[in-house]
């Protein structure tokens, strides 16, 4: 049980503690949190207090530390309404992409070593299939050809159903690394 006291004293320093925490912050609504605060910390401390000091002082203590650690807590932190800084430290998992590349990788060692050079040739080195044709030294109509099957290949291999649908006529449409850039010549 609370001494009456007690109660009393911490009601009648109010005023005096609105005063003392308008000194610190100059926002009036700011300043009756730190007095609330200060409050529900005496409150909850009450047992520590010792009777016959000086109330008002061991109030203002406490209200001076809330402040200080207040302060000290606002200044790590960002003002962020928008949430825009928030996420832009938001970085997205990076294990998906080496799990996407182990697989591709694994789908491209499996294509026979003439469709994997010419779709290499066009598609990751950006070589043209005039380009690719010659330094594979054969026809054209070969490397388009390989590197169609190639591609073909990768995405059933790969399983990948956003690809399947894509139709080989616009192969600009492929949704992957050197899938969707081999049409180029």
């Amino acid at each position: 049980m609370v001494a009456p006291d007690f109660e009393q004293s911490l009601v009648g320093a109010i005023p005096h503690l609105r005063a003392f925490a308008r000194s610190f912050a100059n926002d009036p609504a700011r300043a009756d949190d730190l007095v609330q605060e200060t409050l529900v910390k005496a409150w909850n401390s009450r047992e520590s207090f010792t009777p016959g000091t000086n109330f008002r002082a061991w109030l203002f203590t406490i209200l001076r530390n809330v402040y200080f650690s207040q302060h000290r807590k606002l200044r790590r932190e960002v003002d962020d309404p928008d949430e825009q800084y928030q996420n832009s430290l938001a970085v997205p998992p990076e294990q998906y992409g080496y799990l996407d590349l182990a697989d591709f990788r694994t789908a491209l060692s499996a294509l026979p070593s003439d469709q994997r050079e010419a779709l290499v040739l066009v598609g990751a080195e950006g070589f043209s299939y005039e380009e690719a044709a010659e330094i594979c030294g054969c026809a054209v109509g070969t490397i388009k050809s390989r590197v169609n099957r190639a591609r073909n290949r990768l995405i059933e291999l790969l399983g990948d159903p956003e690809l399947k649908g894509t139709g080989h006529a616009n192969p600009q449409a492929a949704n992957s690394g050197l899938v969707k850039d081999t049409a180029r010549g």
